[in-house]
């Protein structure tokens, strides 16, 4: 068979192929394959090594030259808040001054500042200020992203928000996967209600359901947010529908929303700051993702995950960037991956696990991404380090030279396709 596009000239591929999830020990597994190359064929893998590729090399095959550069499978964020209006700078300074997050919730601050921006927003500005975001993630190696809404926090505003993803889904290189999240706080006007807004929730969720807007739902299972009884009523009821739960657990208090997650089979539970013993336990013994934010605790100035001790106890791991304008403005991905070696003291291999097969799991992708193996998509980012610990090792700066999606270069030098690029491709005859 001929190949659309052959990639050569990677100096080494690296790559899980573990059976995912991916737990414990495993996660540091990762194959190494040097002077590799990578031939494609309608979007996906049809080979790959360091064999002799000329077999797949054809009069109309494309070659891609690496230069020495070495292939990662395409980066998966796994927990973003990619749609929303404004930003809140004006907090950061609280922020330094140590006052808690939930304080500044509690005089219409955090959440509820963007929501407001979310709903004056038009829908032609929510696209705009997140396709912006969603070009600085793909420059950073990412191709699959999962997204939610929940600056809504009323029906109508978080349709807005999930159709805007939907757009976006349709228009951009960057594949999503989105998420309701209309529990993600309690707004102002149902704040003596909060009853009455769980039922809102319930309602509303038949909405998202009809329209086909969501794969996933959230809840905040947070102290002065949603209790435990309030998160399962609520994502029981979404379960119910046909939706796959998921959990903000643990984050500030240990709440058990890490156990409950477990309980009711949840895609992941999330942040994991407080995460108590017994539970740490049961999300070790299942195949709910334990996805883990570290960016989000380094600028909020908190304590981080217990990677380690999840890690050691046999739980699947993922690490996303938390994306949004209150705890972690920034869409570098690659600073969430430092910051698990750093923070985390996760291994480079285990981090590579954990940005890529096991975020593709938790998802529900792993079929299709995750890794770079034969039938799965040409997700593919080319990156200038000598090594996979010097990612890791060189932080703060953006090592991606190019990214194919699909099998297409759609980042070029660092540069998106069509905005300045130069094209390095070579035509054989």
């Amino acid at each position: 068979m001929i190949a659309d596009t052959i990639i050569r000239g990677i100096k080494t591929l690296y790559t899980s192929v573990e059976t995912p999830p991916v737990k414990g020990h495993n996660m540091a597994k990762v194959q190494a394959i040097e002077a590799a190359f990578i031939a494609i064929k309608d979007g996906k893998i049809m080979d790959l090594g360091n064999h002799d590729d000329g077999l797949y090399q054809g009069k109309n095959t494309r070659v891609f030259h690496a230069n020495g550069l070495i292939a990662l499978p395409g980066f998966v964020d796994g927990h973003t808040h990619l749609v929303h209006g404004g930003s809140r700078e004006k907090e950061f300074a609280l922020k330094l001054k140590g006052v808690p997050y939930l304080e500044i919730l509690k005089n219409g601050g955090g959440i509820l500042n963007t929501v407001k921006a979310t709903r004056e927003a038009s829908f032609e500005e929510l696209y705009d200020q997140a396709r912006e975001s969603l070009d600085e993630m793909l420059l950073f190696g990412v191709t699959t992203i999962e997204a939610k809404s929940g600056y809504g926090l009323d029906l109508e505003t978080e349709i807005k928000q999930l159709e805007v993803i939907k757009a976006l889904a349709s228009t951009h290189s960057v594949r999503i996967v989105p998420t309701y999240m209309g529990a993600h706080a309690i707004p102002e006007e149902y704040r003596q209600k909060k009853s009455a807004y769980i039922d809102k929730i319930k309602a509303d969720l038949s909405v998202i359901s009809k329209k086909k807007l969501a794969l996933y739902v959230d809840v905040f299972c947070e102290e002065g947010v949603f209790s435990l009884e309030e998160t399962e009523e609520m994502l029981d009821w979404a379960i119910q529908l046909g939706f796959i739960p998921r959990l903000h657990a643990d984050e500030i208090k240990p709440m058990g929303g890490a156990g409950l997650g477990v309980k009711l089979k949840a895609a992941s539970v999330d942040h994991l700051v407080a995460i108590g013993q017994s539970d740490l336990k049961m999300v070790a013994e299942s195949d709910t993702v334990a996805n883990l934010l570290p960016a989000t605790s380094f600028f909020l100035n908190h304590d981080y995950a217990p990677a380690r001790e999840l890690i050691k106890a046999g739980a699947a791991v993922a690490i996303a960037s938390d994306y949004n304008p209150g705890s972690t403005p920034s869409e570098n991905f690659q600073l969430t991956m430092q910051l698990a070696g750093n923070k985390l003291q996760m291994t480079p291999s285990e981090i590579l696990t954990a940005a890529t097969i096991n975020p593709a799991y938790h998802l529900g992708l792993a079929k299709e991404i995750g890794s770079l193996e034969v039938g799965k998509a040409a997700d593919i980012v080319l990156m200038k380090a000598n090594n996979l610990d010097y990612l890791i090792y060189h932080y703060g700066i953006n090592h991606t030279r190019h990214v194919f999606k699909n099998g297409i270069a759609v980042v070029i030098n660092r540069q998106i396709k069509g905005k300045g690029s130069v094209d390095p491709w070579a035509s054989l005859t």
